[in-house]
This record gives structure tokens, sequence and C-alpha cells, in this order.
């Protein structure tokens, strides 16, 4: 087998194709070689979405300039894009700049939270835009009925987190 073949053989085409019926083996060669398998896009947060389409168009100053602000401010003051940047495990310039190619949105897991000793469910009227105001939920059961969009029942870990839930039992929310 030439040194041609080997190349050939390795390629990720299968056997049966009949390649050379339309191309050369030189241009064909050539194609593969700069053949790179499609790479996934990255998954980033929805405020990481926002702050990208707000500053893509001036990329490389947007991320020079939050990488400066970082350095000046204490971690408490930082703003949840600074938060995300500085954190390590999100590869964030490598990211951000792969974006240019596309990227999805996570989808946040969301959990209802019902109380375990009365068994109703934690439910925010959506009326009060400027403030939060939580009730128990009088209506059906969320798990097997559909509601409207004046109450909302579910809500993520993040949110979860910055509420005091020490009765509640997080119920995931099936997709």
């Amino acid at each position: 087998m030439t040194k041609f073949e080997e190349e050939l053989s390795s390629l990720p085409v299968s056997k049966s194709t009949n390649y050379t019926k339309y191309w050369n083996k030189a241009q064909l060669l050539k194609v593969f070689k700069d053949w790179q398998p499609q790479q996934a896009l990255p998954v980033v947060p929805g405020f990481v979405a926002e702050w990208y389409e707000d500053k893509k168009n001036k990329l490389e100053f947007a991320v020079y300039n939050i990488n400066t602000l970082i350095d000046k401010k204490s971690f408490n003051d930082l703003t949840k894009i600074e938060k995300w940047f500085e954190g390590v495990e999100n590869k964030p310039i490598e990211t951000i700049f792969k974006m240019k190619d596309g990227y999805t949105v996570e989808k946040p897991q969301l959990f209802y939270l019902r109380d375990e000793l009365t068994g109703q469910f934690l439910a925010k009227d959506n009326q009060f835009k400027n403030e939060d105001r939580y009730f128990f939920w009088p209506g059906a059961d969320p798990l097997t009925h559909s509601i409207g969009t004046a109450w909302k029942l579910t809500f993520t870990k993040q949110e979860i987190d910055s509420m005091q839930t020490g009765s509640y039992e997080q119920i995931e929310v099936a997709e």
C-alpha cells in the first residue's frame, strides 16, 4: 500500500463511496486534509448571550474592557457577567470568541416548590412587576394541570438559593 493509499484509507469516507468517479486522488486528499470535524456550539447562560449580542460589534474591546474592570473590583462588587468572566471553568474568552460561529442558550432546570407541611405550592404573582410577592398557589395541582401566565410556579436553582425555602420540597419540572 502506498503512502497515499494509507492516508486515503484513514479518511472518514465510506469504502462504498465511489469518490474517484468525480475527483482525482490529489483533489480528494486535499479536501480531506483541510476537513475538520464540526465543533459543537458553545452552550452559555442567557445573560452571557444577551451580553454577547449587545457587544458583538466591538467584541475585542468589550472583552478587554471587562477583564480590566474585573481586576479593579472586589469579587462582591462584580456584575453577573464579570463573575462569569472571572470563572476559569467557563473558559470565558475562548467561549465568547467561539460564539461568533453560533451558540446555544442553556435551558435552566426549573423546580416547583411545595410546602412540606401543607402540600401547597409556592407561587409568585406576576401582576407585581416591581416587587416579589409570593403566595400559596390556590389553584389545581400544577404537576397535573396547566396554568396561565398570571402566576409563576417554577423557579430556577439560582432563584431558590436567593430565597429562604427551608420547609419547601424542590420538585423538578419535567421537560
